[in-house]
Formats: structure tokens, C-alpha cells, sequence
């Protein structure tokens, strides 16, 4: 049986030789559990997720069927990605649910932030749940649970993101195969298992994705600004060599427009607000000295290449006062 809790002695996973050791220790135990059953995987394109996916598919092949839900909250270019590296690179069973409309007709016109929460988690189970009816033969769920989930569960900080939310009918066994991991080894395992580092050391990203950062009711046009200036923000950090070195980095766009000049004409358009951030627990962060002439580049881009957009802004409020995310 698989380990279900982390032993008090286990070394820290640091070395290549330490992760493929906990791979063929988990590939073992996945293969004992399961069998020659379906393993089924929600596969946001998240690091937890990710890993799960790359370890069960070197356990089981084609056993594992991973369902990508693309809601249309993700950033530029990652459905893409989970399509490149999981199907076409590792051959995965992989099933793409292209959900966008109808994840945006369900937030049309919703404003508050917990209630575009609840409704985008509720129609991802609803979406995965169809997903699921639709298979034969799937008697597991795999999950990218981690140890902090399992310790912060125990405490009490949140509930664990467990298979409770699934409806009544769909009854599955977890196969949680990292879930004694904390998150700097889940990246480690990920490496020796092959994933691209923009994968492997892929920032935070919150549950409802770019929902939250597209303020108040959400509109197709604001959502692309977002999408498309989180995208230059993400080029203009790694050409300036912070990628890894900036926790967290991220565009907002808020529900409301300001007075501009375009091509010597008023403009009411929207701004975008920069928010980089460095922490190491979540709890408190502070804000990146960022060099000013990167932000002016910054500046200079989204307002001339991204539809709408007219002024950029940087937060520079740490937490507390601030939370990281604005919603």
C-alpha cells in the first residue's frame, strides 16, 4: 500500500537521484494500487497536477486518462502547452474540453468575487463530472494533493482539495502519489520526470485563474487584456532575467476606464496594474524594487499593444496591508 503519511525521517528531496528513487518507489505502489484499471486526472497544467500526470503515465501509460478543462481563465498560451507536452510529447491519454463559452455565459453580469469563485468551481466539477459518466472502466481519481494541503487540512486553515465536491454517483478510490511531498520536491520530481522547466517552476496561480484578476463582472475584452498583458509582463521579466527570482507576478485590470490620448484623440480605456511580489510562506510578501526603466518598457508595450488599454500602473503595497491577489 502507498505511504499515507511523510515519515519523520525522510530526506528532503534535492538531488536527481533522490526524486527517481521516490518515482520508482510511487510508479511501484501506483501499479499495486490500481492494477489494470483507469486512473482519470483533472489536469489544470498546474506544477501539482502536471507531476501527478507525468509520474502515473511513466506507471501506467495509457491506464491514466488526464481531462483538460479549458474554462477560459488560463494564461496566454498554457492549453496550449498541456496539449504539446502531454499528448504530443508524452503520448497521453489526454481528453481537451473546450468550455469557454459556457464558463462565460455563467459569470456574465457576477461581480462579487466569492460568488465568481463558487460558481467556477462548481461548473469545473460539473464539466469534469460529465467528463467522467462518459468513460468505462475508471475506478480512481488521481489528485495532486501535497503535504502542506494534508497539514493545513489537519489545522484547519482550509479544507482539503479532496474528490467530496464530485456528485453522489461517482464514486472513486484517490491515487495521490506526491502527496507526501512538500512543494519545492514536487518541483524536483518534476524535473527528473522530464516536464519543461516553464511547467516545473510555473508561479502560483489562483483556483479560478484570470477570474480574479479581471475586476468585478467579467467581459470577454477585459479578459483578454488581461490575458495579453500578464503575457508581456511574464516576457519583460524573463528577458530581464527575474523569472525565478520574483515569486509572484501577475496583471490586473480593474472595472473601470480613464481619460487618455491616442493618435491625438481622447480615449476612455482601461488600466492595468502591475503586481510583483516576493515571499516565502504566503503569509506576508513584499513588493520587487523593479528597475524604472523596465517598468517604463513594460509601460511602453501593454499600452500600445494591448486593445483598450491606457495607463499601467504598479502596486506597490505589501501584505499585510494588501493580499497578494486583489479578489
Amino acid at each position: 500500500m502507498p505511504i499515507l503519511t511523510r515519515p519523520e525521517n525522510m530526506q528532503r528531496i534535492t538531488t536527481v537521484e533522490l526524486a527517481e528513487k521516490f518515482i520508482a518507489e510511487q510508479v511501484a505502489d501506483v501499479r499495486a494500487q490500481v492494477g489494470n484499471k483507469k486512473v482519470l486526472l483533472a489536469l489544470s497544467g498546474g506544477v501539482d497536477s502536471s507531476v501527478v500526470a507525468a509520474l502515473l503515465i511513466r506507471a501506467i501509460g495509457k491506464q491514466l486518462v488526464c481531462v483538460h478543462v479549458n474554462h477560459g481563465l488560463l494564461r496566454k498560451g498554457e492549453p496550449e502547452q498541456v496539449i504539446r507536452v502531454f499528448k504530443g510529447e508524452m503520448d497521453a491519454n489526454l481528453i481537451y474540453v473546450d468550455a469557454v463559452d459556457r464558463f462565460l455565459t455563467k459569470l456574465a453580469g457576477v461581480s462579487d468575487p466569492e460568488t465568481k469563485r463558487r460558481i467556477i468551481g462548481n461548473e469545473f466539477i460539473e464539466v469534469f463530472a460529465e467528463e467522467a459518466r462518459r468513460l468505462e472502466g475508471v475506478e480512481f481519481l488521481a489528485q495532486g494533493t501535497i503535504w502542506p494541503d494534508i497539514l493545513e487540512s489537519e489545522h484547519g486553515i482550509k479544507a482539503h482539495h479532496n474528490a467530496g465536491g464530485l456528485p453522489e454517483d461517482l464514486k472513486f478510490e484517490l491515487v495521490e502519489p506526491v502527496r507526501i511531498l512538500f512543494k519545492d520536491e514536487v518541483r524536483v520530481v518534476g524535473k527528473a520526470l522530464g516536464l519543461p522547466d516553464n511547467m516545473v517552476y510555473r508561479q502560483p496561480f489562483p483556483g479560478p485563474g484570470l477570474g480574479v484578476r479581471c475586476l468585478g463582472a467579467i467581459t470577454r475584452d477585459r479578459l483578454e487584456a488581461v490575458r495579453e498583458s500578464d503575457a508581456i509582463l511574464r516576457e519583460e521579466f524573463a528577458s530581464a532575467g527575474l523569472a525565478g527570482k520574483v515569486w509572484q507576478y501577475f496583471t490586473i485590470v480593474p472595472d473601470f476606464r480613464s481619460v487618455g490620448v491616442k493618435d491625438g484623440r481622447r480615449c476612455d480605456e482601461w488600466p492595468v496594474i502591475l503586481r510583483a511580489v516576493n515571499t516565502r510562506d504566503a503569509m506576508t510578501a513584499t513588493v520587487e524594487d523593479l528597475p524604472f526603466a523596465l517598468l517604463q518598457r513594460i509601460t511602453d508595450r501593454i499600452t500600445h499593444e494591448v486593445r483598450g488599454v491606457n495607463r499601467v500602473l504598479y502596486d506597490l503595497t505589501p501584505k499585510p496591508t494588501g493580499t497578494i491577489e486583489w479578489e
